[in-house]
């Protein structure tokens, strides 16, 4: 694969990402009936869920930017291995949130040549 090729998928990858991850952020931070449903599910205080939310999108906005993006993807990773504990602590499905984790990092490891060398 050249580096145009990975360039190309790296970013539609990172889109998606940012897509997923911010939904998901704004849910929670504008406080929607969906998001307050699942605090009240999780056991979460909404202002909590807010401040996950914050989280979420901070952390989504430091893995877009080359300079930040290895410590976006370690936050962005933390984050979702909690909410995967969470799911399997309230019996949900770990489909999803496996899936964006797993796409978060295959972002990252065409993005961060870096990594990929580390790794």
């Amino acid at each position: 694969m050249n580096n145009k090729t990975k360039k190309i998928i790296g970013w539609t990858f990172s889109g998606m990402v940012l897509l997923l991850i911010a939904a998901s952020a704004i849910d929670k931070i504008s406080g929607s009936a969906h998001s307050l449903e699942m605090t009240r599910f999780f056991g979460i205080t909404p202002p909590v869920y807010r401040l996950l939310g914050i989280i979420e999108l901070t952390s989504v906005i430091l893995f877009m930017f080359p300079r930040t993006g290895v410590l976006g993807l370690l936050l962005l990773s933390s984050y979702l291995g909690g909410a995967i504990a969470t799911h399997l602590q309230h019996g949900q499905s770990l489909i999803f949130p496996a899936a964006i984790e797993a796409l978060i990092w295959i972002t990252a490891l065409i993005r961060y040549p870096q990594l990929r060398r580390q790794l």
